[in-house]
């Protein structure tokens, strides 16, 4: 079975845990989500799947090629120690790169999709960026070397994401031991904030271990609670744009600064580094926790549901898309790609429409 009919056939569950966040967060008083906040995290991770049909056969090309010319002992896929070690090993060099997401700019660019939402729930785990294949692919090729078979590595890589989706929410409290060991919501909730105290920490995709090793673990505290988002706040429903914004900012630096040096350096500095000159001439403001309301623009009833019946036929034809991507012509998967695409970013501009809606705050 393909892995975009796995996500395919997954989506029902991930759907039906998000209603039942919502019933959870309704009797508790403590709703967690905004409704174009919602369509937004889900057709961003639609928009990665559908992206992902392209981008996966080049990364798993270059994992297999790798394997097949650089593998120094082969592995058997039928040894259960391989399995256990490829998903330890997948875990280890996946919170590299997703350090790496919040230290070079270069990735950041990618990664700031999953953390524009100002909202943590579990439809915020759905929202994923849609060119992580441009070098993320790096980290794991120590894999093919070691001679992990590109079946084992492509199942290994598939649970380390879909464990991922039950951590983001506001609803499950601390868990005392399973948060010392394991990635788990108190630890990601972490992860996401913008707070100076939990800011860029927690990057362990299953476990926290990782973090406690390499000093970057910071538990949740009483006193502190988190602000999600980004430092700089997309403040837009566009889902091309959420993909783009950040490249387009490091684009805009690097043209302008004035020595080679600092436009390459623009794309390996952490994130937010600017060229002195660059920073003079164009400056941002610093940021303050609080300080920009949240994004809420108002979306009358008409264009709710014009909103709402769009993202409906965007699903029908993303799953469509997803389940039949092996049997289609280039021509026709690429057609129905673009309608796919088309429909997100239709939704975003609907729910773009009204004027700005004074800011709300979700209860923690």
């Amino acid at each position: 079975m393909q892995d975009a009919q796995v996500i395919v056939l997954a989506t029902p569950v991930f759907l039906g845990l998000i209603a039942i966040e919502l019933l959870v967060g309704w009797r508790r008083n403590r709703i967690t989500y905004a409704w174009s906040d919602t369509l937004n995290s889900i057709g961003l991770g639609m928009m990665s799947q559908v992206i992902g049909v392209f981008t996966k056969l080049f990364m798993l090309g270059i994992y297999q090629w790798v394997y097949a010319h650089a593998a120094l002992l082969p592995l058997s896929a039928s040894s259960r120690w391989v399995w256990v070690g490829a998903l330890l090993a997948y875990d280890f060099l996946y919170y590299w790169l997703h350090r790496a997401g919040h230290t070079v700019a270069l990735f950041w660019a990618a990664h700031v999709v999953h953390h524009q939402s100002e909202e943590y729930n579990l439809s915020t785990a759905l929202r994923q960026t849609g060119s992580g294949w441009l070098a993320g692919w790096l980290f794991y090729l120590p894999m093919a070397v070691v001679g992990v078979p590109p079946l084992v590595f492509a199942v290994v890589a598939l649970i380390d994401l879909l464990y991922q989706f039950w951590v983001h929410t506001r609803q499950i409290d601390r868990l005392g031991w399973f948060d010392r060991c394991f990635c788990a919501p108190s630890n990601h909730r972490v992860h996401h904030a913008v707070n100076d105290v939990y800011l860029d920490r927690n990057y362990g995709g299953i476990l926290i271990v990782w973090d406690r090793m390499f000093g970057s673990y910071q538990a949740e505290l009483d006193e502190q609670a988190c602000h999600y988002g980004t430092r700089s706040p997309l403040r837009s429903w566009n889902p091309v744009w959420a993909n783009l914004e950040v490249y387009a900012a490091l684009w805009h630096d690097c043209r302008h600064a004035a020595s080679w040096g600092d436009k390459l350096r623009v794309w390996f500095k952490p994130p937010g580094w600017r060229p002195a000159d660059v920073a003079a001439r164009f400056p941002k403001d610093a940021f303050v926790l609080g300080a920009i309301p949240r994004y809420a623009p108002a979306l009358p009833p008409a264009r709710r549901n014009a909103a709402t019946a769009t993202f409906a036929a965007a699903i029908a034809l993303t799953t469509a898309v997803l389940w039949n991507a092996h049997r289609l012509a280039p021509l026709q998967l690429a057609g129905a790609s673009a309608g796919v695409l088309a429909m997100l970013w239709l939704v975003g501009w609907i729910s773009e429409r009204g004027e700005s809606a004074p800011a709300t705050v979700s209860t923690a």
